[in-house]
């Protein structure tokens, strides 16, 4: 290869990118360590916070995903019409690592106040984090172009899963696998778990220092919309525009909005699947994030460059295609693989296929991130990615809710205790996804094609 095609093919990674991708670097802080597997697999102990813990936690996020619904219109409108992006994003930024930090103080107490106070702070938690991430993946055509967006995209979502990887090694190195820790911190009352969360929410808000000092607020944009209901009638307003210019869009929207709740969903409930289902200790846990991580991030970055290529509509197919089935080969032989000579225990067949699921989760959601990039029409990207937002948040309790949902059915038809049943939350989370996909495949190609043969698109003439 040339120096010219070197410059070509990476010529994409200029400061600009480094400085947005550094953000989701540091935001695995709250994905990976929070969220899936180490403070969520924490609380969901039932040895720890009593039996009905991981089936409370399904709920809680469930209602923090209907909170979000509610609120993410008119939160959307302010942040699109002020042209305050990066004031938001600071804002949640620091809410966050505020939250996180808080985390510390989650004892152990086998069900009772520690255990709400825990299940509460992860609820603010992830509502906050979603309203960030709105602005942030917006700002994905501000560094990119329709030839590199793919790329970028991928890249951003790439620097996420190592961002995790080294951070869950070090908490791993230094916390969780020792009987006693850096800084003499052992596992007492849940220490290592609780000062873990400390160091992350330095980690997060070290990482997003750069992105929040350079980053630039825009223009307002016309007069200000508050208030729930007006915003959301803005958004039918805006919904009913895109029908009429573009079908497509519309049920990119909604079929997204599903398919990527499944996909919160197997990152949000992985790690506690592991404990709770499969009987992973904490240790074993981190072990496995940090193996999801390295795959998922490998894969987002390689099928980033197949996106540019191929498009973004096959990455998506291919990949919801292969969670799916990877999601029901778990739920059916969780106690293990026999089959001639697949010889695999519940451990072991865990292993394989909860990696196939983490390995495409990155992939199609830097994918539909490029597909909306691609479709947006000139000057009108940031009300698309409101709506994304927006419609995605919309039934961002459907995981949750069918993860819970799954686990409580079961339990009580066959009679068992919850934590019998665990593994039924992964046949809630694989429905979700096979739904998304069901809904997904109508969508046409041709709008997320026509960026990459040179029609007008975001960034005006390709």
């Amino acid at each position: 290869m040339s120096s010219t095609d070197k410059r070509r093919s990476y010529g994409f990674l200029n400061r600009g990118v480094w400085t947005w991708a550094i953000w989701d670097w540091g935001s695995a802080a709250f994905n990976a360590v929070v969220t899936t597997f180490v403070f969520a697999t924490y609380l969901a102990n039932d040895k720890l916070f009593g039996p009905d813990a991981n089936s409370l936690l399904g709920w809680v996020l469930a209602a923090a995903g209907i909170f979000v619904a509610l609120t993410a219109p008119a939160v959307g409108q302010w942040t699109d019409r002020s042209g305050k992006r990066n004031t938001s994003l600071t804002i949640a930024t620091i809410g966050v690592v505020i939250i996180m930090a808080l985390l510390f103080f989650v004892k152990p107490d086998g069900g009772g106040f520690y255990m709400w106070l825990g299940l509460i702070l992860l609820a603010l938690g992830n509502i906050i984090f979603e309203t960030g991430s709105v602005v942030y993946n917006s700002m994905v055509t501000d560094v990119s172009t329709p030839k590199t967006v793919g790329r970028v995209s991928g890249f951003g979502w790439g620097m996420g899963y190592v961002g995790g990887i080294v951070l869950l090694a070090i908490l791993y190195v230094g916390f969780i696998a020792p009987e006693v820790g850096w800084f003499g911190v052992t596992s007492k009352d849940g220490q290592n778990i609780r000062v873990s969360m400390i160091i992350a929410a330095i980690w997060f808000l070290i990482s997003a220092l750069p992105l929040m000092i350079t980053g630039k607020n825009r223009p307002p944009m016309g007069q200000q919309t508050h208030g729930i209901t007006e915003a959301y009638r803005q958004v039918i307003r805006s919904l009913v525009r895109f029908w009429r210019e573009d079908r497509s869009v519309v049920w990119f929207l909604i079929s997204s909005a599903i398919y990527r709740d499944g996909l919160a969903g197997v990152f949000s409930f992985g790690g506690v699947l592991a404990a709770a289902a499969f009987g992973f200790s904490p240790g074993q846990v981190l072990i496995f994030g940090i193996a999801a991580n390295v795959v998922a991030g490998i894969a987002t970055i390689v099928f980033g460059r197949m996106d540019d290529k191929l498009g973004s509509r096959a990455v998506i197919v291919l990949s919801l295609v292969l969670m799916v089935v990877s999601g029901m080969v778990i739920f059916f032989f969780h106690a293990g693989i026999n089959l001639g000579p697949i010889q695999l225990d519940s451990t072991t067949m865990f292993w394989v296929f909860g990696l196939i699921l983490c390995i495409f989760v990155g992939p199609t959601q830097s994918s539909s991130r490029t597909y909306l990039a691609r479709i947006a029409p000139p000057g009108e990207e940031g009300e698309l990615f409101g709506l994304y937002a927006t419609t995605g948040r919309a039934v961002s309790f459907m995981a949750p809710f069918m993860y819970a949902t799954s686990i409580t059915i079961a339990a009580g038809a066959l009679g068992v205790a919850k934590s019998e049943v665990a593994y039924f939350g992964i046949l809630g989370i694989a429905l979700v996804l096979l739904v998304g996909l069901l809904a997904f495949l109508p969508v046409k190609a041709r709008a997320a094609n026509s960026a990459r043969r040179g029609v007008r698109g975001a960034w005006g003439e390709a």
